[in-house]
């Protein structure tokens, strides 16, 4: 695999949940918009229905918001790589976009950089610029791919990478971390809980730890696939939000 320049690259992961807390809190136009995207989406109708299937509206842009991103950055190289890690979260979801994009133009001017993510070209990277669209925010032009040949876009997609060009494979991130044999934190949640956690359990913070280690891990995996040194685990400093 080719190399890539690690200090010019972004890793990041987000994590979203649906806008109301329940099916029943959703207005009338949006239940009934709702309704009409859940139908696609019920596999079982014994089992299924709008209502109960409404927790996997985080996943759609239209849908949900964003409630964190966290970002991280390797600085040094060979065995003393450092990794910084900072998160942007809240309630508010624009605000959290505003200084997530000004960081991200600030970081990116005058040199080429990069963003890298699990299974970032079809959910992380689009989703992000349309919640930017949503909340009229300038979309950086890093994260940015409207308009560009492919070359041209610097996004680094860690499940593509370990496609090789396999295009009906999906490979989650836990699972090519344990294959890699790349440490993973044993955590109490993962994606499919988030809103629960965030909805029932007012645990904002417990979810921004989850994201964090995600973003570590991601990290670790793209070095690993070029056959570079890990970080090590008392060089990974993370930083207040």
């Amino acid at each position: 695999m080719a190399p890539y320049p690690v200090n010019n690259i972004l890793f990041l992961d987000i994590e979203t949940v649906p806008q109301y807390d329940s099916y029943q809190s959703l207005p009338e136009e949006w239940k009934a918009l709702w309704d009409i995207k859940a139908g696609y989406l019920i596999r079982n109708k014994e089992v299924e229905s709008v209502e109960t299937i409404y927790p996997k509206a985080g996943i759609y842009a239209e849908f949900g918001k964003i409630i964190c991103i966290s970002c991280g950055f390797i600085q040094a190289s060979g065995e003393h790589k450092r990794m910084v890690l900072k998160s942007f979260y809240g309630e508010n979801e624009s605000i959290i976009l505003f200084e997530f994009a000004e960081m991200l133009r600030k970081w990116s001017a005058g040199e080429q950089r990069f963003l890298c993510a699990h299974n970032g070209k079809e959910f992380d990277f689009p989703y992000l610029c349309r919640r930017m669209v949503i909340n009229n925010i300038p979309i950086p032009s890093l994260l940015n791919s409207a308009g560009k040949k492919p070359w041209e876009v610097n996004h680094l997609d860690t499940m593509e990478l370990w496609k090789f060009g396999d295009f009906k494979s999906y490979t989650s991130l836990n699972l090519l971390a344990h294959t890699l044999n790349i440490p993973t934190p044993k955590d109490d949640i993962d994606g499919s809980r988030v809103w629960e956690v965030y909805w029932k359990d007012k645990d904002l913070n417990r979810i921004v730890t989850y994201c964090q280690k995600d973003v570590i891990t991601v990290t670790q995996l793209l070095l690993r696939l070029m056959g570079e040194q890990l970080v090590k685990q008392e060089n990974i400093e993370i930083k207040p939000g």
